[in-house]
């Protein structure tokens, strides 16, 4: 773990404190603070304080996910503000979100903080996924992307571990810890604003949304991550809490145990991609997650359920090679609006589902889980079509082999 952490203190001296890599770096730091505390409270709150079914947290999940599925509004906003204060300002958001959701204990409480913090998480992953492609070489986008998670992850680790222990030792307010949480976004995106420079654009982006035909398998692979993560984030932490008791200190001590490992493991997936490519690399994560969705529709023991838990959230780190791939064949001035339009292919699944598998859940919880392992292999079908040396013009196997180039 030192020598992730000391990887992450490299970037910042060799490429300075205040060139582009280290903003990334910093806004992947500053929107865990508030993620994290609102994603392993959400849970106990929820059932403790508003008195929230299976029902409801579908329902909840789903309004969490619409401002995902209107991320390609952030083309238009782009026709007012730039990338890099258009994420801090979203990060700013997303604080101000969380550090308000323990003043409104009540089900439409909960349901209007959580659409205010969600509208500035996904307006900030869409831009900042854009300024990462943009700002960072093809060679070296895995390995950044890497230390960027791995960063988010060490922030999280500290946030999760304070929540801990203020949970397990201290009997915590939930305010108050939702106020700090948020209040520490807030505060980083106001330094971020007045210590960096405005970077410029090493090219200019469209400012329309762009949907090319040749992207097609890129849109696949992402609409089938979203409807997985989204069976992992609504229903694996429900089902630590409701099937098996799982109280604050025992949900943040997974969330601990998670994070401390993406700090480490993340960096080395950024590698793995470089050396093995994008193809190799996801064609492992959806075998595993094949066998942990499967297994979570059957667990019965609260400890293998923990570390199915633990299994499920490292592959999370495995799609930065979704958007390498999408790097190497995408026209550079397209980055920007395909991040957009991504993001609501994304969060397409992402709003109907929650719901649809919330009403499911009262009858059958496995079921839920055995979606989830569709999703999975549907995408590891999907990831055989990538060519081992992705670029434009051979962006699947099928063109590769000579299939016809498909119009923009």
């Amino acid at each position: 773990m030192l020598d992730r952490l000391a990887g992450i203190v490299r970037t910042f001296r060799s490429q300075g404190l205040r060139s582009p890599e280290s903003l990334l770096l910093l806004m992947g730091a500053a929107v865990p603070l508030s993620f994290a505390v609102w994603q392993a409270l959400l849970n106990n709150f929820a059932i403790e304080k508003a008195a929230f079914t299976g029902a409801e947290i579908g329902i909840l999940q789903s309004l969490r996910e619409v401002p995902g599925f209107l991320a390609f509004t952030a083309v238009f906003v782009l026709l007012l503000l730039r990338e890099q204060p258009f994420a801090l300002l979203s990060i700013a958001l997303l604080g101000i979100g969380t550090a308000a959701t323990g003043f409104f204990p009540t089900v439409i409480g909960l349901y209007l903080t959580t659409i205010v913090m969600s509208v500035g998480y996904h307006y900030n992953e869409t831009i900042q996924q854009s300024l990462a492609l943009q700002w960072v070489g093809k060679e070296r986008a895995p390995l950044v992307l890497g230390r960027v998670i791995a960063a988010a992850s060490f922030t999280s680790l500290i946030a999760y571990g304070l929540m801990w222990a203020a949970f397990d030792f201290f009997d915590a307010n939930y305010t108050a810890v939702y106020l700090i949480g948020g209040g520490g976004s807030v505060a980083i995106a106001v330094f971020a604003w007045f210590f960096y420079p405005q970077f410029p654009a090493k090219v200019e982006q469209h400012k329309k949304l762009i949907f090319r035909q040749r992207y097609w398998l890129y849109y696949g692979l992402t609409f089938l991550s979203g409807a997985r993560r989204q069976i992992f984030i609504v229903f694996a932490g429900f089902m630590m809490v409701e099937k098996f008791g799982y109280s604050v200190a025992n949900i943040t001590l997974l969330f601990l145990i998670n994070y401390a490992a993406n700090i480490w493991l993340a960096p080395a997936i950024g590698r793995l991609i470089q050396r093995w490519g994008e193809r190799k690399a996801l064609t492992l994560e959806y075998i595993g997650l094949i066998v942990v969705f499967t297994s979570y529709a059957f667990v019965t023991d609260p400890t293998i359920a923990a570390g199915l838990y633990v299994i499920d959230h490292l592959f999370f780190a495995m799609a930065i090679a979704i958007k390498t791939y999408f790097q190497k064949i995408a026209d550079p001035r397209d980055i920007a609006p395909t991040a957009a339009v991504s993001f609501t292919i994304n969060h397409i699944a992402a709003v109907v589902l929650p719901v649809l598998l919330g009403y499911v859940w009262l009858v059958s919880p496995s079921a839920v889980f055995l979606v989830g392992t569709g999703f999975a292999v549907g995408s590891l079908l999907l990831t055989q079509l990538i060519p081992m040396d992705p670029q434009a013009g051979q962006e699947t196997v099928l063109t590769r082999r000579g299939g016809v180039q498909p119009a923009e």
